[in-house]
């Protein structure tokens, strides 16, 4: 059988990953860092297999690339193909589940840490030379919290949000969780409402997908009834916090602080309120990183890979 063609559209999503020769054993392959909107199909033409994280797969592409056969999409999330369409035209399209769960719980618990226990403050305190000058062994300008019997609420208890609880439990906190599908009810740990998770946690932890009935779901007035001391999680999806909802509640402390690894725009808007906030040191802010650890990269890889292959066998 002739090696097909296949093209990888927005390599640089993935970064440096060791495993990339892997694909070179399954046809003749072309790599771009990035692909412009207006070159999808230049680039695609002639392909019967195209590999993309962020690239859009529509109608247009799939009208315009008679040859393709296969869409690999470097994420589990499937939004940027139409699937309904790609059915039609006879194009599979695969996804990768499950390759990025240990590394959104590791940044999950890295970003509360860091919120918990100052991190900022006391790096600064140290390497701005104020400990040089100390009097004492130890320096106790801000607040340090343990988690063990916090009360710690999850939306979305699906794989990650399970193990979110796991690893939260194994630190003595209190388990409750909120299912905004309202499927995940079996878990062993305390179902309730929204507003009661809301009214009741010390640490809320968000890992549910962004759709019709997530978008916005925490916005002012839910911020309001939350603890005034409690930490706001987002590992998700950007969109299911209001983000001009949020920076009002930190500029008035309403809650203790919040740390966000997803955006509404990802890139941000320069003028984004989040970015201008009266009190930065309560809010941290990573560029959609959770997902991204080198090992999770890899494990994404392989399975890309493995899915081309398990096509190409069934031809």
């Amino acid at each position: 059988m002739k090696r097909p063609g296949i093209v990888f559209l927005d390599a640089e999503t993935l970064g440096e990953v060791s495993s990339f020769y892997k694909l070179t054993r399954l046809g003749n392959l072309t790599v771009y860092q990035t692909t412009p909107h207006e070159m999808r199909i230049e680039r695609i033409h002639d392909r019967e297999v195209v590999i993309t994280n962020k690239v859009i797969i529509d109608r247009e592409v799939m009208d315009a690339c008679t040859s393709l056969r296969l869409v690999c999409i470097a994420a589990t999330g499937m939004n940027n193909v139409d699937l309904e369409y790609a059915a039609e035209k006879g194009i599979a399209v695969k996804n990768v589940a499950g390759y990025s769960t240990e590394s959104v719980v590791q940044h999950t618990f890295a970003m509360l840490f860091y919120l918990m226990g100052n991190i900022r403050y006391y790096d600064d305190y140290v390497k701005g030379g104020e400990y040089v000058h100390s009097k004492l062994f130890t320096h106790h300008g801000k607040t340090i919290l343990e988690l063990a019997r916090k009360k710690f609420g999850i939306i979305g208890m699906g794989t990650i949000g399970k193990r979110i609880a796991m690893v939260a439990s194994a630190f003595g906190a209190e388990i409750s969780y909120y299912s905004t599908s309202g499927k995940n009810l079996d878990t062993g740990y305390k179902h309730v409402s929204l507003n009661e998770l809301l009214t009741e946690s010390d640490i809320l932890s968000i890992h549910c997908p962004l759709n019709d009935s997530t978008r916005d779901l925490i916005g002012y007035e839910q911020l309001r009834i939350m603890k005034s001391g409690s930490l706001l999680i987002n590992a998700g999806r950007g969109g299911i916090v209001n983000e001009s909802d949020l920076a009002c509640a930190l500029n008035e402390n309403l809650i203790g602080g919040a740390a966000l690894d997803v955006l509404l725009r990802e890139p941000p808007d320069a003028s984004n309120p989040l970015l201008h906030t009266e009190h930065p040191e309560k809010l941290l802010i990573t560029p959609h990183i959770a997902w991204a650890s080198v090992e999770s990269r890899e494990r994404l890889l392989d399975g890309i890979t493995g899915n081309i292959a398990a096509f190409l066998q069934d031809q």
